[in-house]
């Protein structure tokens, strides 16, 4: 499936060049309206990125998120800077069918497996953000991409299989707000190593010819953020393009 997403910093519909908050382009101030109308064009899954939040988990948007989630009524998941298990509970009071979960998943991997059996498998999505480097190992970064764990994709995907881990958002990070298309190959080859997870691929979605191929790699959706709001092509057009590649 297609999944539309928005990042937002202080209620404005951002991106970040390479979650760089320095580099950030702005697409305006009404989020709830970009959302129903991705909702009446057909989206199944909506994707949320609270960066005020993730810089700051002080300054959660929760009244924010709380307003655009009541309004909705496809499920939406949400992250950004999710560190703690009061984060995860408020995020699925304020109506979140999922939290996501990036740098936390890593550095504090047994607090996060007893989310997943507090609040269940389905209510947690893990994003696993890689730099791939010249052999292929594809590591895992964190803390928005600042530094480099130790840990690989793989290695990590294994650690919360015991936990009935079933959603990984994984971005390969050299095509992220790029436009220059998505990492094929390593969709491939991770959705046929681990058959059971469903894979939401992220990062480099520019045009309909970089979805066409996704549906075949066995990626269980795709993650379009920039391309949507710079009129590359209309959510329409690309549920289309899923559908009949």
């Amino acid at each position: 499936m297609i999944i539309p997403a928005l990042d937002l910093i202080d209620g404005n519909v951002v991106r970040l060049h390479q979650g760089d908050y320095d580099q950030r382009r702005d697409y305006g101030n009404s989020p709830l309206s970009r959302l129903q109308q991705y909702e009446r064009d057909g989206a199944k899954l909506l994707h949320l990125v609270d960066l005020t939040g993730a810089k700051d988990p002080s300054k959660r948007q929760l009244t924010l998120l709380k307003k655009l989630l009541g309004k909705l009524t496809v499920p939406v998941q949400v992250g950004g800077g999710i560190r703690s298990e009061n984060d995860v509970k408020a995020l699925l009071e304020a109506g979140a069918s999922r939290v996501v979960i990036g740098s936390t998943a890593i550095t504090q991997p047994e607090s996060v497996k007893q989310w997943f059996q507090r609040y269940g498998a389905e209510s947690i999505v893990l994003a696993l953000d890689v730099r791939i480097s010249a052999d292929g190992i594809k590591q895992v970064a964190i803390s928005g991409w600042q530094e480099n764990s130790h840990a690989t994709l793989e290695s990590v995907i294994e650690q919360y299989l015991p936990v009935g881990l079933k959603q990984v958002l994984c971005t390969d990070i050299s095509r992220d707000g790029t436009l220059n298309g998505t990492n094929i190959a390593l969709y491939q080859e991770i959705s046929q190593q681990y058959p059971h997870i469903q894979f939401q691929a992220s990062g480099g979605i520019g045009s309909l010819a970089d979805i066409s191929p996704l549906p075949a790699s066995g990626v269980a959706g795709v993650i379009v953020g920039r391309a949507l709001l710079e009129d590359k092509f209309t959510l329409t057009e690309a549920i289309q393009c899923w559908q009949n590649a």
